[in-house]
């Protein structure tokens, strides 16, 4: 396995061990919880783009979805017979819109469009969540929220418009995946909000994942995966290496930290966790030679702005 797949491993551990020494801490505090989301989410666009040098798409997100349910499930086992009958059509919906399907959105945008440019499309959630939250789930809004959905859907423009123009080769339709995946977060976040409250975050996580990890399993036979010439691949094997970090730690981990963050904060506060994952993310992107420009980096300044906007003026509302 290449060396700096195992020194991540070895630090990616590291930081299991103290988040597990201060848990308690971690989980009642929403400012705590929010930074370690966007550096675990943040670095998770650059392990996708790794991951898919050995593996197609539908493999990276089959992978994905996999190692983190046994994970999740195997933890969170003893909480799933305490979760309440009513809830399971929400778990199952939560883990379709959640994980299932943007786990393969985001790995087939990225086989197309830069690591960091996905990472600031995704920052269009907290909007995303409002504009689902006012249409399906009747939360109210005013003008500054519509002036910021305008304004971060304009900076979303610019973005695509302007990466397509200095990456002729890449395909910015791909982006739609990235647009489409926000969209299913929102609504997951809403759901989880209204109907998953109060039940426990890591057996609400490991119901999330106990329907949809079959059909990803069903995907990774399809693909071809067990044959053994995909076995032995050493390149195939790195990038299951990559895929392992991101499966633990940026999607079970991650998942479970998120649902918590969820039930002791409000949507749009939980979703704002994406003002801060394009920093990381691009960072990584840079010291994988993707170019970036000033107009991109303005164009993500706007969204994040209209998301600003949008954030303030919910704030307000709350009791």
């Amino acid at each position: 396995m290449d060396a700096r797949v195992i020194k991540s491993i070895i630090a990616v551990l590291l930081a299991a061990f103290l988040f597990i020494k201060y848990r308690k801490q971690i989980y009642a505090n929403k400012w705590a919880l929010i930074i370690i989301l966007s550096l675990i989410w943040g670095s998770s666009f650059i392990l996708i783009k790794k991951g898919l040098v050995g593996l197609s798409a539908m493999q990276l997100g089959a992978l994905r979805i996999i190692m983190s349910g046994i994970v999740v499930i195997g933890l969170g086992y003893k909480q799933l017979k305490e979760m309440p009958k009513a809830s399971w059509k929400y778990l199952i919906l939560a883990g379709f819109l959640g994980t299932f399907f943007p786990s393969f959105f985001f790995a087939y945008a990225e086989t197309e469009i830069d690591s960091a440019v996905a990472s600031m499309l995704n920052s269009l959630v907290p909007l995303i969540t409002i504009i689902t939250g006012v249409l399906l789930f009747r939360i109210k809004t005013g003008w500054m929220q519509v002036l910021g959905v305008l304004i971060g859907l304009s900076g979303t423009a610019i973005l695509i418009l302007k990466g397509a123009s200095i990456n002729p080769d890449q395909n910015y339709y791909y982006s739609l995946f990235v647009i489409s995946s926000t969209v299913m977060y929102a609504l997951n976040v809403n759901i989880v909000k209204r109907y998953l409250q109060n039940l426990n975050a890591l057996g609400l996580t490991a119901g999330t994942f106990l329907f949809i990890v079959p059909f990803a399993l069903g995907v990774l036979i399809y693909t071809g995966f067990f044959k053994t010439e995909v076995m032995t691949s050493n390149k195939v094997l790195v990038s299951i290496g990559y895929v392992l970090l991101l499966s633990v730690f940026g999607t079970a981990l991650a998942k479970v930290l998120f649902n918590r963050l969820i039930q002791i904060s409000n949507p749009v506060f939980s979703t704002s966790v994406t003002y801060l994952m394009p920093v990381v993310a691009i960072f990584w992107g840079l010291l994988d030679g993707e170019r970036i420009t000033l107009v991109q980096i303005l164009a993500a300044g706007l969204i994040l702005g209209g998301v600003y906007l949008v954030n303030k003026k919910a704030q307000k509302k709350e009791p």
